[in-house]
């Protein structure tokens, strides 16, 4: 991790976000005075499951993951987390810690930005705390329906869920397959990495997908769409 200074090249002034356009001159320098704007390395870790949280991080630029750490090596692959979005905001709600690990899978431009300056804006600004809570409450969301699928879907659903999930990232990075194992794919589905290189295969066996190293083209969308859906 490395702290990007004002004299930097590629330092960002304000915070390139809807909600923030929201605030008044005031607001906006409670919330830039409390920023820091670092550029984390392929393979940095964001946060740490359990660790103490003071701040929230804005991602300017660059993909990482969010899992949730399990016994030994299992982990559990929540979303891929993308530039404009916030990591780490169930802490300025409830709890002092990090609720779930995050790691950079590309080089990452982020604000770190204290959740207490966060927390101060969004009770004096009415439409910026609801645009703050929406945006916490989408993740929930997403995070509710993957534990729906993970309780009733088999391997083979889970594992076509997670591919196109991932594929719709293409149209903003192109080459998400390729940042992502084997694991990684199985720790999205919840599911074993040897179980996940079976099923590609008969996924590309099928005519469903093709597989060129680490890169998967989704070919019959709808049919992985129908296979994910029943599970």
């Amino acid at each position: 991790m490395k702290t990007i200074l004002e004299t930097d090249s590629d330092f960002v002034c304000d915070i390139q976000a809807p909600c923030f356009q929201m605030l008044i001159p005031e607001e906006a320098e409670i919330v830039r005075a409390s920023k820091t704007q670092v550029l984390f390395r392929k393979h940095d870790n964001f946060t740490k499951q359990g660790a103490f949280a003071s701040y929230v991080l804005f991602i300017i630029s660059g993909y990482a993951k969010q899992y949730l750490e399990g016994y030994g090596t299992r982990n559990f692959n929540l979303r891929i987390i993308k530039p404009g979005e916030f990591v780490g905001l169930s802490s300025v709600f409830s709890g002092n810690t990090f609720t779930y690990s995050s790691v950079a899978i590309t080089d990452c431009q982020v604000f770190l930005i204290e959740k207490d300056a966060i927390a101060k804006v969004a009770k004096e600004n009415g439409k910026f705390g609801f645009q703050i809570i929406k945006r916490y409450c989408e993740q929930n969301t997403n995070l509710l329906g993957t534990v729906q699928s993970l309780m009733h879907k088999q391997m083979n659903g889970r594992l076509a869920e997670t591919l196109l999930y991932i594929d719709g990232i293409k149209q903003d990075k192109a080459e998400i397959f390729q940042l992502l194992s084997r694991k990684d794919l199985a720790d999205f589905a919840g599911i074993s990495t040897e179980s996940t290189v079976k099923i590609l295969k008969s996924f590309e066996k099928d005519g469903l997908i093709e597989l060129h190293e680490k890169d998967i083209k989704v070919i019959k969308y709808d049919t992985l769409d129908e296979i994910s859906h029943k599970g």
